[in-house]
């Protein structure tokens, strides 16, 4: 069986960042650590964490005064914030560095009196922590559809801002759809979507013009790995969301097709090993690249972190 890899795929910066601030606060301060929500969206990397000592809640209030809770790399409200102060609880905070830019263009937008719009999914971790980091009222939508039913009046001073994990050709459209709509408003442009969203995007589009069917490793929770199934389905060849090796199903095989293979952004390589040696059962393998950008990017750890020299 051939086997293409798309390259860049897996982790990014962000969530190396957040993952290592997890490892490194269980190694300067012990167990336990409390995280608030999953670290990020994969559940192997959560299982891990947790067998280390990390604790894993949903609200502050599971956390007994004076602990160590970090948050996750999708950012949390200043509601949180505050209540985490309130309760003298240590914090470390593990917000992927490119969501608080956009923390900070939304409140930047609020402050000059503009309407805010977030283009986003309506309950998703970092869309809640983004509305709760902006003084004002934001409205949030996700398609075109809810463009056009959008009932500001035609000189309203709008603003938009992006969710960092959403498909960079659907966001597009969004905007153009606002831009048609609003031509007087502003907003960042697309390329200011999460730099391995869109490394990761790009590639399996090129994965999925040469081969029969794509693996996209990594959770059915991360906004940017089921994108990255639907952009490999997009060009008519099967395509699959799958956690590990054993999501695998033999009949996807029969025909030996050549298969490719790429990972979310949440998605450690040991998740796409273990999809190998479970693929090297069905048959022998032949495993090959394709040519991508090469990920150079590196987030500073948070504050009160020693960094792994």
């Amino acid at each position: 069986m051939k086997i293409i890899l798309a390259q860049p795929r897996g982790f990014c910066a962000g969530v190396v960042r957040a993952v290592e601030t997890v490892e490194q606060a269980l190694e300067l301060y012990g167990a336990p650590v409390y995280v608030r929500h999953e670290i990020v969206h994969n559940q192997h990397v959560v299982d891990s964490l947790r067998r280390k000592g990390a604790l894993f809640v949903e609200e502050l209030d599971e956390v007994p005064a004076n602990a160590l809770v970090i948050f996750s790399a999708h950012g949390v409200a200043r509601v949180v914030e505050d209540q985490a102060r309130q309760r003298h609880l240590r914090v470390l905070d593990a917000t992927c560095p490119l969501v608080s830019k956009v923390h900070n263009q939304g409140r930047q937008y609020a402050a000059r009196g503009y309407r805010l719009i977030l283009i986003g999914e309506p309950g998703h971790p970092e869309v809640l922590g983004t509305l709760g980091q902006i003084p004002a009222q934001v409205t949030v939508l996700l398609t075109v559809a809810q463009v056009e039913a959008l009932e500001f009046a035609a000189d309203t001073p709008l603003a938009y801002i992006t969710q960092t994990t959403l498909s960079v050709d659907d966001t597009r459209q969004v905007v153009a759809a606002l831009r048609r709509r609003y031509p007087q408003i502003v907003g960042p442009d697309t390329r200011d979507i999460c730099y391995a969203v869109q490394n990761r995007q790009v590639a399996v589009r090129a994965l999925s013009a040469c081969v029969d069917l794509v693996l996209v490793v990594g959770s059915q929770k991360s906004a940017n790995s089921v994108t990255l199934r639907d952009i490999a389905g997009e060009s008519g060849i099967p395509s699959y969301l799958i956690a590990d090796g054993r999501a695998l199903r033999r009949e996807w095989f029969d025909q030996r097709p050549t298969v490719g293979i790429t990972a979310g952004a949440s998605t450690p390589e040991s998740m796409i090993d273990d999809v190998l040696a479970a693929l090297a059962r069905i048959a022998p393998l032949d495993i090959t690249s394709l040519p991508g950008p090469e990920e150079q990017v590196q987030f500073r750890l948070p504050a009160g972190l020693i960094a792994r020299q």
